[in-house]
């Protein structure tokens, strides 16, 4: 962010002193038109709330489900992925925002998840009747940190991105005015991310103390040659900067707050934070560890490693305990099988310290199908709440005779999480996973995943099979109209899960090349 500060408050009239180089960086406006998009839509939708009477709120939430598609649109011009922009002129291979095919694809996972979140809270909105004006401009604001954060090649943008993406979403979660159980996740949510934010930073400062810079490039290069009375606080900070995203990402022990916080939030933003919260942690991970401190792969990838495995040992023994009948259940269950998620995403990560960046293809891969199932899964849950508001995994008895379209998406959700036909694209996604960890000669961890498969199998085969039970009651009332905005985010999740499913080579190219410029 210092670069991009320095970048345009620089005067493009001022010439430099003759013989000296000019400090003046160029600004590749197309480049960055999918993080400015959502930032500029934001404030008008904050400008605009002062301006518009009640009944006409619900135009924002349609200013800003517009306001996201076309940002998703802006991806389409970028697609050759050979943009960089924000350079040192004294360096240009430095940058501080590069647009390559890693950036795109996350990019595409944010605002494409945003737009889902968005169609979501549409009526979850009106319902709640949540302050239209802040909540969408938490919304914008926090997908543009969202989408910024995958494009940074500095330290600097790389924390400004990941606080830009993060406090909006403290203030979404405790949205819901009065509510007790809001408020405490919100200050829980809070509390726990400062603190690793704290940490992270003074690891960055400890880097760059080491180093003199912060661009990533130019910390891998200096790392492989730093001066011995400084090893020590090269290898610190490399651990402490990794704090920060490991908490983003729900990794065991930094997943304390990730049940609380999907109660109490409304349900799209739990949603949210499940998979756009989560690319954000795993992007900064992937940057951090494979660009800038490849030079202490011993320290990040065991360690990594073993958080991989205890984050999908602890999140799938958890989920596998809720009771059925436990109100909330069915969030709390989907909150624990995003932390064992978290878990085979790691491992890629984990294993690229092993034989090269090239296996974060496989965390992509892996990504991009639990993005589109996941929030799928969300949406089907809060079409349910609307008339079964607490949220237990009983409520879903016999769902299939009430709402058969609805039965048959999450079915097909569950069972692309547990990685079961016909859900083809999750079982080759875990596979892609696992034949990481092998051939990075992890077999233990291997090994791992694959009891931790077996387990998840359980619950959620447990779920599925209870949305095609018979009713405990036969007279169930008359059945409420589901809201349009809910129904096309169910639809749109589950075609994408199918297309997935049937060509899963449109996902799967990503874990078989590198996303990265040579």
């Amino acid at each position: 962010m210092t670069a991009l500060t320095a970048s345009v408050l620089s005067a493009p009239s001022a010439a430099p002193a003759t013989g000296s180089a000019s400090l003046v960086q160029s600004v590749d406006w197309l480049a960055i038109t999918p993080v400015v998009l959502p930032a500029a839509v934001a404030l008008v939708v904050l400008v605009a709330d002062l301006f518009l009477p009640e009944r006409r709120k619900p135009l924002l939430g349609w200013l800003s489900v517009a306001g996201l598609a076309a940002a998703t649109a802006t991806l389409l011009p970028l697609r050759a992925g050979d943009r960089a922009t924000f350079c040192l002129t004294t360096d240009p291979g430095a940058c501080s925002y590069t647009a390559d095919h890693f950036t795109l694809v996350i990019q595409f996972l944010v605002l494409a998840g945003a737009l889902v979140t968005a169609l979501l809270s549409v009526t979850a909105v009106r319902d709640a009747r949540m302050p239209a004006g802040e909540y969408w401009f938490l919304l914008l604001s926090s997908t543009a940190g969202a989408a910024l954060l995958p494009a940074s090649r500095d330290l600097a943008t790389l924390i400004v991105a990941l606080e830009v993406a993060s406090l909006p979403a403290f203030a979404l979660v405790g949205m819901r005015r009065g509510d007790r159980l809001s408020s405490e996740a919100a200050l829980k949510f809070f509390l726990s991310s400062v603190t690793a934010t704290a940490v992270s930073l003074l690891g960055v400062s400890f880097v760059y103390a080491a180093t003199g810079s912060l661009h990533l490039t130019q910390i891998a290069d200096r790392l492989e040659d730093v001066p011995g009375q400084l090893d020590t606080l090269a290898m610190a900070g490399v651990a402490l900067t990794l704090v920060g995203f490991a908490f983003k990402t729900a990794a065991v022990p930094f997943h304390f707050w990730v049940p609380d916080t999907y109660v109490g939030a409304p349900l799209p933003i739990a949603g949210y934070l499940s998979v756009i919260g989560k690319a954000v942690g795993f992007t900064g991970l992937i940057l951090v560890t494979v660009i800038a401190f490849p030079a202490y792969s011993d320290i990040w990838g065991p360690a990594l490693a073993v958080l991989a495995a205890l984050t999908m040992t602890v999140g799938n023994t958890a989920a596998l305990r809720q009771s059925a009948d436990r109100p909330n259940s069915a969030v709390r269950l989907l909150a624990w099988s995003s932390v064992g998620q978290a878990g085979y995403l790691l491992v890629p990560i984990a294993a690229a310290a092993y034989s090269g960046r090239d296996q974060i293809g496989s965390t992509v891969a892996y990504a991009l199908m639990y993005a589109a199932v996941n929030l799928g899964a969300f949406a089907v849950a809060a079409l349910v709440g609307r008339t079964k508001p607490l949220h237990r995994i009983s409520d879903y008895r016999g769902l299939y005779a009430e709402r058969p379209l609805a039965a048959l998406s999450l079915a097909f959700f569950l069972l692309c999480l547990a990685g079961l036909p016909p859900g083809i694209i999750g079982l080759f996604a875990k596979v892609t996973v696992f034949r990481s960890a092998v051939d990075a000669g992890l077999g233990w961890l291997a090994a791992v995943m694959a009891v931790n498969v077996v387990i998840a199998l359980f619950y959620y085969l447990r779920w599925t099979a209870l949305l095609f039970r018979a009713p405990q009651t036969s007279a169930e009332g008359a059945r409420t109209k589901a809201p349009w905005p809910v129904t096309v985010a169910i639809a749109v999740t589950a075609v994408t899960a199918v297309v997935l499913s049937a060509a899963p080579e449109l996902v799967l190219r990503f874990a078989s090349g590198s996303l990265f410029p040579l």
